[in-house]
């Protein structure tokens, strides 16, 4: 069984020894896409692999991944970016797994800052899953579908945020219909651009679609933030309790109400919607983007400050006695620490 590992990289040579010094060991077979580097990326690759190809640069992600998978030759092909890095203990006992589970599809764990969500990462070559979307590319579910706990970490890679997957969606946008999915994300770019309007315009046409219930839920909370930039406040707290409609009530949703309210000095309020986000299960095997904290220190560390606002010292104390064994050292929890003390 041999396995292939797949990338695609332009102007990495800062973040590429960090990714592939991490993955020693895993591969079989490197295949690496450079799509016009102006820097000593494909350099640095050529130390690591002899399979180092060049490939013009079409605006489009997909294209980009499945020339890749093009050229490997391995029984299971994975896929990584320049900027991940994986423990190297997670992958001990992948061979043997792959070997006695024969999945086509594996996903796999992947934190990128406070979120943690699970990618397609490791699938069969003979199946020839492709990825589509010119941007935020990804290979729908299908075949057998297993899981792994490799851990693959987004690390920062001192790059600011540019213009280009954007431009993409406006170009994209002019020549065809977008899915559903791809206007989740158009309107999420639109939202780090700071162009609310036109976000929160292209997110309430995806959830007049059919698109998928998770990102729905998501587009939600992006749309809602949007009106808060555009002092909407009503329409920002419609589109969290929109998010209900789509399913189970998620957490950070949750505390977003719950920051509103808490913003408001409302703290009665404020605290019902911190509790009942504690009380959320963990959704990253729906395929969430799901933030821990959300569940677990960022509810905790609001309601110490809500119950102490409403008189409820001893809620207040519970609470932050819950904040020491989960985050000891958050400066928050030791501020409170000498507060009560």
């Amino acid at each position: 069984m041999l396995l292939s590992l797949c990338m695609i990289v332009r102007d990495e040579e800062k973040t590429l020894p960090r990714c592939l010094e991490s993955v020693k060991g895993l591969y079989d077979e490197l295949i690496i896409v450079d799509t016009g580097s102006a820097d000593g990326t494909a350099a640095v690759a050529a130390r690591y692999t002899e399979k180092v190809f060049h490939l013009p640069w079409k605006d489009d992600f997909s294209y980009a991944r499945n020339e890749a998978f093009a050229r490997a030759g391995g029984d299971y092909v994975m896929w990584l970016d320049a900027d991940d890095a994986v423990d190297p203990a997670d992958f001990r006992a992948l061979r043997t797994f792959l070997q006695e589970e024969s999945p086509d599809m594996v996903f796999c764990p992947y934190h990128a800052g406070t979120l943690t969500y699970e990618r397609e990462r490791i699938l069969r070559r003979e199946k020839q899953f492709r990825f589509v979307g010119r941007v935020h590319e990804a290979i729908a579910p299908h075949g057998k579908i297993a899981r792994y706990p490799l851990t693959v970490t987004h690390l920062p890679s001192g790059k600011e945020r540019s213009r280009r997957n954007l431009d993409i969606y406006l170009k994209w946008a002019e020549e065809e219909p977008l899915s559903p999915r791809d206007l989740f994300y158009y309107g999420r770019e639109l939202y780090y651009h700071r162009l609310y309007t036109e976000a929160a315009a292209v997110l309430e046409r995806m959830l007049q679609g059919d698109g998928w219930y998770v990102n729905k839920i998501a587009a939600c909370e992006i749309l809602s933030r949007c009106y808060g930039a555009l002092k909407e406040k009503n329409l920002q707290l419609i589109a969290l309790f929109r998010s209900f409609l789509y399913g189970e009530p998620r957490a950070f949703i949750l505390c977003e109400i719950g920051r509103i309210f808490f913003d408001e000095s409302r703290f009665c309020e404020a605290a019902y919607w911190y509790e009942g986000a504690l009380a959320c299960r963990d959704h990253t095997a729906d395929g969430d983007f799901e933030e821990p904290a959300a569940r677990g220190i960022t509810p905790l560390l609001q309601l110490v400050v809500c119950y102490w606002r409403l008189g409820e010292r001893e809620k207040s104390l519970a609470c932050h006695k819950k904040t020491e064994v989960l985050a000891p050292a958050h400066p928050s929890v030791i501020f409170n620490k000498q507060f009560f003390s």
